[in-house]
């Protein structure tokens, strides 16, 4: 199972857009997590508390888990979220820490290691931005940090088109060539 991780906003996203020629070429079924649809809870010490309780415990039937299992069990992920302020989406950041749950999707050797249970072996960031994108350090980073040191995931890719909002862009050839670029350097 594909799982594509939405975080645009917009009805006619970019970023939604690029990604979609990502998806089309990785293939398989897909199951999609549109952040703006969720409800996600805060995370505060009392959810803390509970989080930490059931992993004690290994009670994972609870509904609040059932994204962190999908994201334990995909073969492949593929995240859209847009460039802004220097990051992503707010919602993403809430939605990462729902699938941060130790004995899901990750979990400490005896040595206090990080060990990723993830399934997925590939990782497919997707972005845009309107202006440039200063630093692969940005956003993506942050991401490919998470994949490899937290979750197991191995492969990361990163694709982007920026510029997108430069006076006189050609946006659609912008994207044409982005998604051309990811299709020659990843299939």
């Amino acid at each position: 199972m594909v799982l594509f991780i939405n975080a645009c906003v917009r009805k006619d996203s970019r970023t939604k857009k690029l990604a979609e020629c990502v998806l089309n070429n990785v293939g398989g079924d897909v199951k999609e997590v549109v952040l703006a649809d969720l409800d996600l809870p805060d995370v505060d010490e009392a959810f803390i508390d509970w989080r930490n309780g059931c992993s004690e415990r290994k009670d994972f039937a609870d509904a609040r888990f059932d994204l962190a299992k999908d994201f334990a069990a995909a073969e492949t992920i593929v995240i859209a979220a847009p460039f802004w302020d220097l990051s992503f989406p707010a919602k993403f950041k809430q939605y990462i820490e729902q699938i941060c749950v130790m004995g899901l999707t990750f979990d400490f050797s005896e040595k206090g290691e990080y060990k990723g249970l993830c399934a997925a072996e590939k990782l497919y960031y997707v972005t845009t931005a309107g202006g440039m994108i200063p630093d692969e350090a940005f956003a993506y980073g942050y991401v490919k940090a998470l994949a490899g040191l937290f979750f197991g995931i191995k492969e990361t890719h990163f694709v982007k088109a920026e510029g997108l909002d430069i006076i006189g862009a050609d946006i659609e050839g912008i994207l044409e060539a982005a998604a051309a670029d990811a299709v020659r350097r990843l299939f």
